[in-house]
């Protein structure tokens, strides 16, 4: 035998198509997420064609084949049958059996020659099961067309349940409104991956969002907001709309959780309603993002009335047992001020105003169970003790959700350093504006909502974990959707996955099915963006390499001709070295050709500055101020009264307030700090600042012109060892709800070569 053409005859068995079936074999077994709890492929596989129909057990699943037809008509314009003689050949049998041992939440998928059967005890463990067969299917592409029948897909069997029964998503409409149409798409897509609760914050400081017909003034006063420029934000849902979004998220088995902020947040209450607080003055709802001083007084009588009428509105709304009722940032000055509350404390024997505010949200909890709904509130009312059936969301951290789990109480954990997903998810000198913090795809998904320290007997009350996008710094939908997905995804595999079957490298290699799904949907996602160098400026004297990477891999195209990369651009793949000035632009490709923002970067070569000749100096810069509320550096009249005067310190320019109360108006100003600042040695000098201009050598280093200056920006020169001329311009007003005297008036500066800032003291400056 001629041993040479055995591996013609190989390639020839290998390439041939099943005899009993000429459709290619679709296998996307190993795509599905949530990851299930178990796969095992089977021989073979089941061909849908178009004669294949769907088959329920029980009138109550007509509506889960219904709503999948339709669904797969949306994206195929195939319409699948319901076969209503029960016929189980060439089918997909929903099959809901009772007496089965599976929880509510669970099914199993069998797909076999002969057809495809998902079987559970309720509609929703059907429901999830579809929602599995449906990612087996080629059905999300660009064209949105591609699943042609026939199709064969592969045959398996799939036992599915999920780790938690909490797997939730929350977001707050009070500082910024959302349109239903916007609440239901995510809706849409959160039921896709198993998410099953959406925890809606309408109520805060900063608007209220809620029809209650017996208190209007609640919409016509507490839902508009005038910012400090003039602006006006509002907004408010119809209790018809509210039972809209409600019904919309039952039918994709999501219970919605209303929050109602008591007793602090309640600035909007208080607008519409001054006779609720514990003072006189009249209230306006808040223009200002953090923690406001004005609460619901707990003395009154009147307080309870009006918490248990809104409750009474809402029940007939919102039919899920849980409702969060605040309880967090609750400054307890009015109250220790208040005579009647410190009456009311002797009264019931309280010690101190952490007792009184358990004893307020008691009440509270007592109203609800009038009404059979359960109590949840933020960690903060675990202070002074907290009833045995209320339940806790741990947001501070994890410490909170350990101490009230290990006592018995029920817990959603939503620490906000794993959780928080209006933080940034990519370094913040690179990535568009967030709320703060840090937190990547990776960190999202290796967290576990089971702390080590709970006791074994108690991990039981680990409900499960949601993710929160607050929206102070999310103005549109789409930055929304930026914050939100991909880690919303990761957060849900957290939550319906097995532990041990959780691999972040397993999930990275699924992502890009996520991705043709989130396309689908229109969903901006978030694209890691090349990270590295932190400033779009980089100066350097000789020679510099500039290196990339991202929060996972991702590859990277760039151009140094001025042009923006497209996807054929020349690969990253080391770190780049420039001689010459150089235009920069680098962006991140996805296997699906979709590209991130584009950072565009001038390397720039320069010659260093020498320092200047002075005559002897004193410390400190000298500060020239004016008063006024100036927005920004070219409101400044040119001739004003100053007050001028030397400061030791950068610092020293302003007063930094307590963050997130109340702002004095009449410090409002514009400071220019005028002298010289030492170099300690020659080299090319990164400088970082929140302040509105920074000019050192003469050249403008740091030129702040977005309104809301919370995060530094940096800037690097090219200097000599020596003093050169140093002019600082920070203005103190507010914008975008960000008071900038909550900021500390300084510079940073680190050598190219460091990757820590150290702060310009006072013995580096000189006037």
């Amino acid at each position: 035998m001629n041993l040479r053409i055995i591996p013609i005859f190989f390639l020839i068995f290998i390439t041939c198509k099943n005899p009993e079936n000429s459709t290619p074999l679709i296998d996307k077994s190993l795509q599905i997420t949530p990851k299930p709890l178990k796969i095992n492929k089977k021989p073979g596989g089941f061909e849908i064609n178009k004669n294949t129909s769907i088959v329920y057990t029980e009138e109550s699943s007509k509506t889960i084949a219904k709503y999948f037809i339709e669904k797969i008509k949306t994206l195929t314009g195939h319409t699948f049958s319901i076969n209503t003689n029960k016929d189980k050949k060439n089918s997909i049998q929903l099959v809901k059996n009772k007496s089965l041992n599976l929880k509510k939440e669970e099914y199993n998928l069998s797909i076999s020659k002969e057809g495809v059967k998902i079987t559970a005890t309720t509609n929703q463990g059907l429901f999830y099961g579809m929602q599995t067969f449906t990612q087996l299917l080629p059905i999300y592409s660009e064209n949105k067309s591609q699943m042609e029948l026939p199709i064969q897909i592969q045959a398996l069997e799939i036992e599915d349940a999920p780790r938690f029964g909490w797997r939730g998503m929350h977001l707050d409409v009070s500082r910024h409104f959302f349109s239903i149409d916007f609440i239901k798409k995510q809706l849409d897509v959160l039921s896709l991956f198993k998410i099953n609760k959406f925890h809606w914050h309408l109520t805060d400081d900063q608007g209220w969002r809620i029809e209650i017909k017996k208190y209007p003034k609640l919409t016509e006063i507490g839902s508009i907001r005038k910012n400090e420029d003039g602006s006006i934000h509002q907004g408010y849902y119809t209790q018809e709309e509210i039972k809209e979004v409600v019904q919309y998220a039952k039918d994709r088995f999501i219970d919605v959780v209303p929050e109602f902020d008591t007793p602090g947040h309640a600035a909007a209450i208080l607008a519409a309603y001054p006779e609720l607080s514990c003072g006189k003055e009249k209230y306006e709802v808040r223009n200002l993002w953090g923690v406001e001083s004005n609460i619901l007084c707990a003395a009154k009588k009147e307080t309870y009335t009006f918490i248990e009428d809104v409750i009474i509105e809402m029940t007939a709304l919102f039919p899920y047992e849980y409702y969060h009722m605040g309880g967090d940032e609750v400054p307890k000055d009015q109250w220790k001020n208040s005579v009647e509350c410190q009456n009311l404390k002797k009264r019931e024997g309280l010690k101190d105003e952490k007792e009184l505010q358990s004893y307020f949200m008691a009440r509270v909890e007592k109203i609800l169970s009038k009404y059979q709904k359960k109590m949840i509130g933020w960690d903060e009312i675990l202070e002074g003790g907290i009833t045995p059936t209320t339940n806790i969301m741990s947001w501070q951290g994890e410490e909170g959700g350990i101490n009230a789990a290990n006592k018995g109480h029920d817990v959603i954990m939503n620490p906000s350093q794993y959780c928080y997903f209006n933080f940034y998810q990519g370094d913040p000198k690179v990535e568009p504006l967030a709320f703060g913090g840090y937190i990547p795809l990776e960190k999202v998904y290796t967290y576990d909502p089971i702390p080590k320290e709970i006791e074994e007997d108690k991990k039981k009350h680990i409900l499960g974990a949601q993710g929160n996008i607050w929206t102070e710094y999310t103005y549109k939908e789409e930055t929304i959707e930026y914050l939100l997905y991909p880690r919303i995804i990761a957060l849900a595999e957290v939550t319906w996955t097995a532990k041990e079957n959780k691999n972040f490298e397993d999930f990275l290699s699924r992502l890009n099915n996520v991705y043709a799904i989130l396309d689908y949907h229109t969903i901006n996602y978030h694209i890691p963006l090349p990270e590295g160098p932190t400033t779009n400026r980089i100066v350097f004297t000789d020679s510099v390499t500039v290196p990339f990477s991202t929060t996972h891999p991702v590859k990277m195209v760039y151009t140094i001709d001025g042009t923006d990369p497209i996807i054929t651009s020349t690969i990253y793949e080391k770190p780049l070295r420039f001689k010459e000035t150089t235009d920069l632009r680098i962006a991140s490709v996805l296997q699906n050709g979709k590209m991130s923002i584009v950072r565009k970067l001038m390397v720039t070569k320069e010659e260093i500055i020498p320092a200047v000749t002075t005559k002897k100096l004193s410390k400190g810069l000298i500060k020239h101020e004016t008063k006024g509320y100036f927005k920004n550096i070219d409101e400044i009249p040119n001739n004003t009264i100053t007050t001028n005067s030397i400061i030791k310190s950068i610092e020293d320019a302003n007063t930094t307030y307590h963050w997130g109360h109340e702002v004095n108006k009449d410090n409002f100003k514009a400071v220019v700090m005028n002298g010289y600042l030492e170099i300690p040695e020659d080299g090319v000098y990164y400088f970082s600042s929140c302040q509105d201009q920074v000019w050192i050598a003469d050249q403008l280093i740091i030129d702040y012109k977005d309104a809301l200056k919370k995060h530094p920006k940096e800037n690097s020169i090219a200097l000599q060892k020596g003093k050169h001329k140093l002019k600082i311009i920070y203005l103190n007003n507010i914008a975008k709800g960000w008071a900038t005297d909550w900021n500390t008036v300084e510079l940073k500066y680190r050598k190219a070569s460091e990757v820590d800032y150290h702060t310009v003291d006072e013995n580096m400056i000189f006037h």
